[in-house]
């Protein structure tokens, strides 16, 4: 029995003993260890700021501790919420049994009975839908205001996302973490079916079983209050302590005609037609943002695109130059694609926005009823008859390759889903199209949430085939995508002026196709770029490779000629990036790395506001996320409230006795501890 944080831990064994009840056989000599069952596969919910708003979850400094109830019944939520006699409770739910419920997660929320909430990830019971976001995304910094669109505004025609429940843009005063490791979900219900079940209803006996969570945020409030706090810190600290950093990383673009990037502001004798897509998404969680619809579907749909094209565009290049963008951060209010019309309204880009000639975006594509995609364009620029030619005929473009598929319109007065191209928009009438597999609400019944993965893209495999079978199999969704693809890139050829004669010469490959889906980053949270993940986030870097083993030119370039190009006279880096790679490992091929020439380049992906240093902009992102000293979930067994005070009262007992002990001994030392004193005898 030890004594902790006011309350009694009763540990008699490793990880095996408190769980099973075995009696011998402890590992560890570790005092902690015998008390506590370390949970490590644990995702938490984190907390993120804007410029109004704190939202997400977070621990007491020194932890949050409950005794374990599975919440599987709506007695069980009553036990939790006003019968139990042992709160606070650290609840266990699975994922769409109940988490999914707003109302269950809002009744907890407003009860001080609960420490917590542990998620068990687990696809038994999956739900027809869950989507934790709104019903309306980003709706605040889109194209639709009172001043533009009024009545199209805050999804007052279409609720895009009608399944949006709002969870994570919640704040939860205390913790939810997900559980992800099905052997210590096993631990855990073994030590609440062996401590805390009720038996005919009746409350358990002590020891019962316990859950402490820690994440406990820095930054509270808003970003304004969050950014404000580390900069007194920043200049009156010896030793400053960043409190939230904001949301960034990089966008990735490439053209089919290499742009001189030293070069800013308007380009000479350019007209760009912009293909883009974005690169992130989120969840509840944090870094678990699967995101398969909502994000990848148009990813590799985009790669798929610039492959078909790469070949074509080389030997037959089209007047107009077509520029590819990947924009990272826009399920955060269009962090990339903002700063990146940013740049271009300050001359402080590769092309300004009088280069652009037109767009087209590639949305959520990947879940189509039938064969049908829908062309979203903008009615309130379309008011204008120049944009509105321009727009009609990229429609006629793109449905003179639609033999496969059915492309449709929606109504006139439909507004754009939530798109990049909004960004654009905001600021000129570009002409363009968002291309998605739905007419008003999203096909996607998962919205931003961990279900959004692999099998909501109905990406399934035979059983029987190895890991490096998967990569090259052409799964029904790869072959659908392949086709989205090839139209996408005859009419991006055609809408550039290129020749009608060479489109047989341009067919996306499915290979490509599975291959980007198979072996893709499992997340897309944007995250903090640089600070978490290192000079660049992993999808960031996957997509950037990607793009330079498609467009890309292999050198006979050393390793060091590679990294410092500009010293050989034949190169040109304000031209291309240059990459050192491995080669492929095969039976016929050594793997010898080498150097590969590409147009392919990164530019900063955070928000405008954070440059301005207007924290508090309604104009463009303000998302922040906290930071933390730790993240750690941990079971164990807890006493009765009598056991802590008998052993309290045992202790000052023990204590009390010691003083007075110590106290007689002092007093009486001269007494107890002198040896008696012999005459001395002295010679003369």
């Amino acid at each position: 029995i030890m004594q902790w944080g006011g309350g009694i831990f009763v540990g008699p064994g490793n990880a095996k003993r408190l769980m099973l009840g075995v009696k011998s056989g402890v590992l560890s000599s570790s005092v902690e260890q015998k008390i506590y069952v370390e949970l490590n596969e644990t995702v938490p919910c984190v907390r993120l700021l804007n410029a109004t708003h704190q939202i997400g979850c977070q621990s007491s400094i020194s932890g949050d501790t409950g005794v374990l109830h599975v919440l599987e019944t709506e007695s069980d939520l009553d036990w939790i919420l006003s019968s139990g006699p042992h709160p606070p409770y650290m609840v266990i739910m699975e994922t769409l049994m109940c988490f999914s419920c707003r109302s269950v997660m809002m009744r907890m929320k407003n009860s001080s009975r609960v420490a917590g909430v542990a998620v068990i990830i687990s696809k038994t019971g999956l739900a027809d839908n869950f989507s934790p976001h709104t019903t309306c995304p980003n709706q605040n910094t889109g194209v639709y205001s009172a001043s533009y669109g009024s009545d199209l505004a805050n999804c007052n025609v279409t609720a895009w996302n009608p399944l949006g429940n709002g969870l994570s843009y919640e704040d939860f005063a205390f913790p939810v973490f997900a559980l992800k490791d099905e052997n210590q979900t096993r631990v855990i219900r073994k030590c609440y079916e062996d401590h805390n079940l009720r038996v005919n209803g009746s409350a358990p006996q002590y020891p019962l079983c316990a859950m402490q969570l820690f994440s406990h945020m820095h930054a509270a409030t808003d970003t304004v209050t969050c950014m404000r706090r580390t900069d007194l810190q920043n200049r009156f600290s010896i030793n400053p302590e960043v409190l939230c950093d904001p949301l960034s990383d990089f966008n990735v673009w490439t053209s089919t005609r290499p742009l001189n990037n030293s070069a800013k502001g308007h380009a000479a004798n350019e007209s760009v037609v912009i293909a883009a897509t974005r690169l992130d998404g989120r969840s509840f969680f944090w870094e678990q943002a699967p995101s398969a619809e909502g994000t990848v579907s148009g990813i590799v749909t985009l790669l798929a695109t610039i492959q078909a094209l790469h070949p074509v565009t080389q030997e037959a290049p089209p007047p107009h130059n077509i520029f590819f963008s990947f924009f990272q951060g826009e399920a955060f209010d269009y962090i990339g694609s903002s700063k990146m019309v940013y740049d271009m309204e300050r001359n402080d880009f590769v092309i300004d926005l009088n280069n652009v000639h037109s767009m087209l975006e590639i949305g959520q594509v990947g879940l189509r009823s039938g064969r049908s995609l829908w062309m979203h364009s903008d009615p309130v620029s379309r008011q204008n008859k120049s944009v509105d030619i321009e727009v009609s005929e990229e429609e006629r473009k793109l449905s003179l390759f639609s033999h496969a598929l059915s492309l449709d319109q929606p109504s006139v007065s439909q507004p754009l889903p939530p798109s990049s191209f909004q960004r654009f928009l905001r600021v000129r009438g570009i002409p363009g199209l968002v291309l998605a597999d739905h007419n008003t609400s999203f096909n996607n019944r998962y919205y931003e949430s961990l279900y959004d993965d692999a099998e909501n893209l109905n990406v399934t495999y035979p059983p029987d085939l190895s890991p490096d079978e998967q990569l090259v199999y052409e799964t029904d969704a790869a072959k659908s995508l392949a086709e989205v693809a090839t139209l996408v890139a005859r009419s991006l050829y055609i809408q550039a002026g290129g020749d009608e004669n060479n489109l047989n010469n341009i067919t996306a490959d499915p290979k490509i196709v599975s291959h980007t889906t198979s072996s893709g980053p499992p997340q897309f949270y944007i995250g903090l770029g640089p600070r978490i993940h290192g000079p660049v986030h992993s999808v960031t870097r996957f997509v950037q490779y990607i793009l330079a083993n498609l467009t890309g030119t292999v050198t006979n370039l050393t390793e060091s000629q590679c990294q410092n190009p500009s010293e050989i006279n034949t190169e040109n880096k304000d031209l291309f990036s240059y990459f050192w790679v491995s080669g492929p490992a095969s039976l016929n091929s050594t793997g010898e790395p080498f150097c590969v020439r590409a147009s392919v380049r990164l530019s900063k992906a955070v928000s405008p506001a954070f440059e301005l240093l207007e924290y508090g902009s309604p104009n463009y992102s303000t998302w922040t996320e906290s930071r933390w000293k730790s993240i750690q979930a941990r079971i164990f067994l807890v006493a009765s409230r009598e056991l802590e005070m008998l052993t309290l009262g045992v202790g000052v007992a023990v204590l009390l006795l010691s003083l007075l002990v110590t106290y007689f001994i002092s007093s009486k030392a001269e007494l107890l501890f002198s040896s008696a004193r012999e005459t001395p005898t002295t010679t003369y």
